[in-house]
């Protein structure tokens, strides 16, 4: 295992002052998964009707294998795009029919050379970042699991040697065979794979408290964040994905619900936006009925 650097040489009694609020000129690079139906340059508009500096998307269909190629002009116009409306940043999220950790020859190879695709047209675009859902495995261990996924891994970056775009592994519910339900999954990931620049972490508040990680007090999110730090580092924390949980704790439950509405409360999303301003934040959150700014509005509220 890598040796991670800090908290936990520090005094137990002195853990709640690690994670204090960073002082920043900036915005709270806060935002929402929005949509490319119709053309990616839509993904821009509702980022700026929604007034935000980040957003999410999928850069293909995210429901089919078939690749999506985009041209050096559609991401320069893409980027361009972003500039004029402000936004900071865009990042991807990736098909949820990868699954590196299969043992599946076919699957694997398929979610390698998917993975690979998704990452180049992330080039193109200037986007720094792809989320991914690590993968499954029922037939064998979840150490063997891992090991796949990083082996997998290794060979995505031997194929996409030229880009710099990073993969964030996402923590999940940790819903039956899936890998990232405890983080030291994603740190054991991190440990195997060769080229390590080319990882990080994003973290989604409803697939932690689902996976029993107790983050509804300001003391549990910081011994939830002692924890994340001690498996990746929280160096490696690129992102976060912001959602209300509505099953309970510890129930592998993965359905994402309105901030405020669900069983978390909104303690953990505060600690989030005044200690993590320069991390990206997305919703994925339901959309009906104009939630998504209702959620912006009330995330903004919480900034001290």
């Amino acid at each position: 295992m890598i040796k991670r650097k800090g908290i936990y040489n520090i005094p137990e009694k002195c853990k709640k002052h690690l994670f204090l609020k960073i002082k920043s000129t900036y915005k709270m690079l806060l935002g929402v998964h929005c949509s490319i139906s119709g053309g990616i340059e839509n993904a821009i508009i509702e980022a700026a009707g929604l007034k935000t500096d980040v957003l999410q998307i999928f850069t293909k269909n995210q429901r089919a294998w078939k690749e999506k190629e985009y041209s050096e002009a559609e991401g320069n116009a893409f980027k361009k795009d972003m500039g004029d409306n402000s936004i900071k940043m865009c990042f991807s999220h990736t098909t949820y029919l990868l699954n590196l950790a299969s043992s599946d020859d076919e699957l694997r190879n398929k979610s390698i050379k998917g993975l690979a695709a998704e990452l180049t047209r992330c080039h193109v675009l200037g986007l720094p970042y792809a989320v991914l859902h690590p993968g499954s495995n029922k037939l064998v261990s979840k150490d063997e699991a891992i090991s796949i996924i990083a082996r997998s891994l290794n060979e995505v970056f031997e194929l996409t040697g030229g880009i710099d775009t990073k993969v964030l592994l996402e923590n999940t519910a940790g819903q039956g065979s899936t890998i990232g339900g405890e983080f030291e999954h994603l740190g054991d990931i991190m440990d195997q794979v060769e080229r390590k620049s080319r990882l990080g972490v994003c973290c989604d508040t409803c697939h932690a408290f689902a996976a029993g990680h107790d983050i509804r007090t300001q003391d549990s999110f910081e011994d939830t964040m002692a924890r994340l730090h001690k498996a990746v580092d929280l160096d490696n924390l690129l992102a976060f994905h912001l959602n209300d949980s509505k099953g309970e704790l510890g129930k592998h439950l993965d359905r994402h619900e309105n901030i405020g509405q669900g069983l978390i409360g909104p303690e953990p999303f505060r600690q989030i936006i005044n200690r993590f301003p320069a991390k990206p934040k997305v919703l994925e959150t339901p959309k009906k009925e104009d939630w998504d700014a209702k959620n912006l509005n009330f995330l903004r509220s919480l900034l001290d």
